[in-house]
């Protein structure tokens, strides 16, 4: 089976920001995604890529850049979009937020966006598609040759704990601490084709192995593989899949920033002879499930030998090491970002945090609000501004 890569012009960049809609009284989940959208037509319905659609539970709706070329100028779209929808929601009683699952509301309260794929979808895994309640952020990066996409992916299955750790913002389920820092990689993560990537030789393996999915009936389409990291071949770029959903805009960038730099690094090295590391999949699983658990507080495995070094210790290292290539993107303030992530928390911390001072679930839910409205991090000692 023949799987055409359409390259792209370099390292472009795609983002797709999926956002809840907070009823302004309750603090609970609103279930007016269609509503929503249809007082925005010419961004859900335009030509080409709409800028807003739908996603699985109507409680959801999905920002989207064109492609883009700099993290600022898919920053500078996504602000654009955002803006036009806050405005749309405002008018029924609406507020935006992302977390990677709203702490308080129930799944079994969400209602199915009106689409047929995601009816086949539920009709297919039942439960566990009902459950996925969840929020994330998908990071498209492109590259301008098919046959680096397997290497690349290969490579950068070493950073899935990375990737999740400085985003993981679900915590809660339910209205219960589930002692995880991200319960959205689980929840997501037990769909059949979810999960770290599997590690392939090259291409030809890569549509060899679609081929038996095809041929088994496990998919339909390739896009059913819904891997924490994957080759887009429509795009031409390899997609992101792994970051919780994100509170701030300031964050999205710096996890774009982080993902254009690591591309853009893999890309080089293979141009010039390297051979990209290949993460033994035992260490890829185990090092998501650490950071699953432990976020930025995770001991990760360092080689196939079962060597181990503090995350957070080997995020300062990676920050450090992709300064240059961020410096020639133009995107070293972006990632920059991540050393605040460090210092404040990440977003599952400053959740835990609010609880910690006495603060209830509405008040972490308050937060997210204020943090996405202001951009900012809602730090220690800030309940009752929050609140507000």
């Amino acid at each position: 089976m023949a799987i055409d890569f359409n390259p792209s012009n370099g390292a472009t960049l795609g983002i797709e920001w999926e956002l809840q809609l907070v009823d302004v009284e309750t603090r609970h989940l609103r279930q007016d995604a269609r509503e929503v959208l249809a007082a925005l037509p010419v961004l859900a319905e335009g030509t080409g890529i709409p800028k807003i659609r739908h996603e699985l539970m109507e409680s959801t709706v999905e920002v989207v850049t064109d492609i883009c070329h700099t993290v600022g100028e898919a920053k500078d779209d996504l602000s654009a979009t955002l803006a036009s929808l806050r405005s749309a929601a405002a008018d029924r009683d609406l507020t935006l937020a992302c977390t990677g699952t709203h702490p308080i509301s129930d799944w079994r309260d969400a209602v199915m966006a009106p689409m047929g794929r995601y009816a086949q979808l539920i009709e297919q895994m039942q439960w566990l598609a009902r459950r996925i309640q969840t929020f994330g952020v998908h990071v498209h990066v492109g590259i301008t040759d098919g046959a680096k996409a397997i290497p690349i992916v290969n490579a950068l299955s070493a950073y899935l704990p990375h990737f999740l750790a400085l985003t993981a913002s679900s915590p809660f389920w339910s209205g219960s601490d589930t002692g995880l820092a991200s319960c959205r990689a689980v929840v997501f993560g037990q769909l059949p084709t979810a999960g770290p990537p599997h590690s392939l030789d090259d291409w030809a393996a890569f549509e060899d192995y679609m081929d038996t999915l095809l041929r088994a009936g496990t998919i339909r389409s390739i896009k059913e593989v819904w891997w924490d990291i994957r080759p887009h071949p429509d795009f031409g770029t390899i997609e992101i899949r792994m970051f919780d959903g994100i509170p701030t805009l300031r964050e999205v960038g710096m996890a774009t920033a982080l993902c254009q730099s690591l591309v853009t690094l893999f890309d080089q090295q293979l141009d010039r002879g390297y051979t990209l590391p290949r993460p033994a999949a035992w260490v890829v699983r185990d090092n998501k499930w650490r950071a699953t658990r432990y976020g930025l507080d995770a001991i990760v495995i360092t080689d196939d030998t079962g060597n181990t070094a503090p995350l957070r210790d080997d995020l300062y290292e990676l920050i450090r090491e992709l300064e240059p290539v961020s410096d020639r993107l133009g995107c070293a303030e972006e990632l920059k970002v991540a050393w605040e992530v460090l210092e404040h928390g990440a977003p599952y911390e400053r959740q835990r945090a609010i609880r910690a001072e006495g603060g209830t679930l509405e008040n972490i839910v308050d937060a997210a609000i204020v943090e996405l409205a202001e951009d900012r991090f809602v730090t220690r000692g800030e309940v009752a501004h929050a609140a507000t």
